[in-house]
Parts: C-alpha cells; sequence; structure tokens
C-alpha cells in the first residue's frame, strides 16, 4: 500500500567555512539519509541575528517529500547531518558550519520536549521566510494559519536577506588594476 507523501520543509544554514560548500554536503546528507529532496530554493545570503562579530550566513529551503518517516525520526536524521558537518554546538547564535531546522512537516502541529513543528520563529524570519516563499507562496503556515507570502509581507524583521551571487568576489578581484595597486604603495 503505498501511502501519500507529506511536504516537509528544512531550513539549511551556514556561517563558518565553506558555506557554499556546506550547504551541498547537507543537502547531500539529506539525500543519503533517505529524505527525497523534491526542490531547493536559491541560496540568499543573510545578516546574523542578535548576535555580532559573526559572519554573515548561506541560507537556502529543501522542500522533502516524506513518506513511512516522523517528524522525531527526521530531526535524528538531520541532526547527525549537522554533527558528520562539524557542528558540535547545539547552543542558540552559536556559529556553524550546518544549521538544519525542520520548519514544517505536512500540515502538522508538535510541542513537545524535542519536537516543534512547525520550527516556532519560522514566521518572524525573514531569512527562513523569503526562500520559503520562493519554493510556495500560498503554503499556509499550520498554527498562524497564513501564507508564507502574508507573513513575510507582515514581518517587522529588517534583516538583509539577498540572493547569494558566488561570483561577487571574483567580480571584485577582476575589476582590480595595475594602477589600484600603485595607489596604495604610494600612500
Amino acid at each position: 500500500m503505498d501511502t501519500e507523501p507529506i511536504i516537509a520543509y528544512i531550513g539549511l544554514g551556514s556561517n563558518l567555512g565553506d558555506r557554499a560548500g556546506n550547504l551541498l554536503l547537507a543537502v547531500r546528507g539529506l539525500m543519503e539519509a533517505g529524505l527525497h529532496v523534491a526542490r531547493l530554493s536559491a541560496i540568499y545570503e543573510t545578516e546574523p541575528i542578535g548576535v555580532e562579530d559573526h559572519d554573515s550566513y548561506l541560507n537556502m529551503v529543501a522542500e522533502i517529500e516524506v513518506t513511512n518517516i516522523t517528524p522525531s525520526q527526521m530531526l535524528a536524521r538531520m541532526v547527525r547531518i549537522e554533527y558528520l558537518l562539524g557542528r558540535r554546538h547545539k547552543f542558540l547564535q552559536a556559529p556553524r558550519t550546518a544549521d538544519l531546522d525542520l520548519l514544517i512537516y505536512g500540515d502538522s502541529v508538535i510541542d513537545t520536549e524535542f519536537v516543534q513543528v512547525p520550527h516556532k520563529h519560522m514566521h518572524t524570519r525573514r531569512f527562513v521566510l523569503v526562500p520559503l516563499s520562493e519554493l510556495d507562496p500560498h503554503l499556509i503556515h499550520p498554527v498562524e494559519n497564513k501564507s508564507i507570502q502574508d507573513l513575510l509581507e507582515e514581518s517587522d524583521d529588517s534583516s538583509v536577506v539577498k540572493r547569494w551571487n558566488p561570483n561577487e568576489d571574483i567580480e571584485t578581484i577582476e575589476n582590480v588594476s595595475p594602477q589600484s595597486f600603485s595607489k596604495i604603495s604610494n600612500s
């Protein structure tokens, strides 16, 4: 008997080391953990919230088609992926090689010591709402009973969330001329 897949969304973030490489490895980890990654949002560069002296994050959202896996089992697999990618501290606001959050699991609402679905802060965070609205702007938040697009429009979060351009640093280097260096040495 085939069961209808449940659509879940996972937020992925990294602000240590090769941030884009860490996201790629996290997506690969999800697939190797038996999760069907249906779609991925673009990658967004975001400023850290509530902390200073942290590098900016790269964030994205993965749409997962789930069959025969509970939210608890999903979370256990996600924590293992974080650990394999070098995350050792699960305390809030720590820099991290990989951060995976179960945002939504179908229309489930779960609030236990270990599982909170939907993610308790997702509806207030632009770094989650922007990539999630790219995938499904009309998705209804199971607790707030509003679409992701409406939550994004109503958000008080003014943090910068911009689509990541991996060539931005390369373009900056390409625009440097030999005269740029002579100006530095003459200073």
